[in-house]
């Protein structure tokens, strides 16, 4: 192994075992921050607590032209984890650990690649990626940050991924009548009739989205997370409640989105409400998203990083993107491992990563 692998190995070893699991929001300015701070020697560094587990650290040597932004937060672990997901474990070919991958592993090398270099470096370390009730980008993005570009890490093979899907989601509930259900019932009287009548007319929709294309993306994502409502069998059900999501192209607008899948059935639903949007990348609208496009191309290319495809899944460089920020999403790993059970990075990967910074600091580009 090299050096700067070693040393990323063990900041990981390090990051994994501290909880920074969302939900609960727990997170606070000690714990991992403390170990974050310790690291970061010839930084100034300045932490912000947001309130609910959201806290982010800004460090910043000398005067940098990129900011790299990583999240701390995971996901919470499922009970299918063959081994502690605090404990990192590392083979001959895999780091495995919550996080590892989504996306710990890049901070970990960021550290490794700070500690190894001089030159001028910015870092953005937050921790509500994961809570659908992001603050931590809104609150730096409210004061401002002179920053030709933000490179934020996710998963995507070392590749840098210049533009992905938006994402929505909605809580939705339907209202119906409660009574015995032998009788004959008109479309308004079950409240889960009406869901499943709209579930069935919202896949017509999403599958006659399926010719619309952006940059290698096609369709409409679209997914029905839960559905709540009734009793038992032989009575109506008074109340629904739906959760979905979707993920529009850069090229779909959000809001005609909303106001479609809001009026699929009659009767209408009693409640519609967004509960969380994330912009696509870029955005803005086709113009403008193109010329952010090209301008994170160049700056990508001028880093000699190479560029992979549009990606299906979020990442805050939208929020960036929208914020007017040229914006990109670059880091070790594969979307497929995130998430789940037995979480892995290949040490390739995090080793391609490193030094990829470490050129690009060393060179005096960062």
């Amino acid at each position: 192994m090299s050096t700067l692998l070693d040393a990323t190995l063990e900041h990981l070893k390090a990051l994994v075992g501290f909880d920074t699991r969302n939900p609960p929001r727990a997170i606070g300015t000690d714990g991992i921050f403390d170990y974050l701070r310790a690291q970061l020697p010839g930084f100034d560094v300045k932490v912000t607590d947001y309130g609910a587990g959201a806290v982010t650290l800004h460090a910043v040597r000398g005067q940098p032209k990129y900011l790299f932004n990583v999240h701390m937060d995971t996901v919470p672990d499922s009970p299918h984890w063959s081994a502690s997901p605090h404990e990192l474990q590392v083979t001959a070919d895999r780091a495995i650990g919550l996080g590892a991958c989504d996306i710990k592993g890049a901070a970990a090398a960021l550290l490794a690649v700070a500690n190894a270099t001089d030159g001028p470096l910015a870092l953005l370390l937050s921790t509500d990626e994961e809570a659908n009730d992001p603050r931590c980008i809104a609150g730096f993005l409210s004061e401002s940050h002179d920053y030709q570009a933000v490179i934020v890490a996710e998963p995507t093979k070392t590749e840098a991924v210049l533009a992905h899907r938006g994402i929505q989601s909605v809580l939705m509930r339907f209202a119906g009548h409660a009574g015995h259900a032998s009788g004959e019932q008109k479309p308004s009287d079950s409240a889960l009739h009406q869901t499943v009548r709209w579930g069935d007319a919202a896949l017509d929709f999403v599958a006659a989205q399926s010719h619309e294309r952006f940059g290698g993306l096609t369709g409409l994502r679209f997914n029905i997370g839960r559905i709540e409502g009734g009793i038992k069998a032989n009575m109506i059900a008074p109340t629904a409640e739906v959760r979905f999501g979707f993920r529009p192209l850069p090229t779909m607008d959000p809001d005609q989105l909303l106001r479609r899948f809001s009026t699929l059935v009659e009767p209408a639903p009693v409640e519609f409400t967004e509960t969380f949007r994330g912009a696509s990348l870029p955005a803005g609208d086709t113009a403008r998203a193109e010329e952010r496009r090209l301008a994170a191309r160049d700056i990508a290319d001028e880093l000699e990083l190479p560029i992979g495809n549009a990606v299906d899944f979020w990442t805050e460089a939208a929020l960036f993107s929208a914020a007017g920020y040229t914006a990109f999403v670059y880091g070790p790993g594969d979307i497929a491992q995130a998430h789940s059970a037995d979480e892995w990075v290949a040490l390739d990967q995090l080793q391609q990563y490193a030094e990829s910074i470490y050129r690009i600091i060393n060179s005096g580009n960062a």
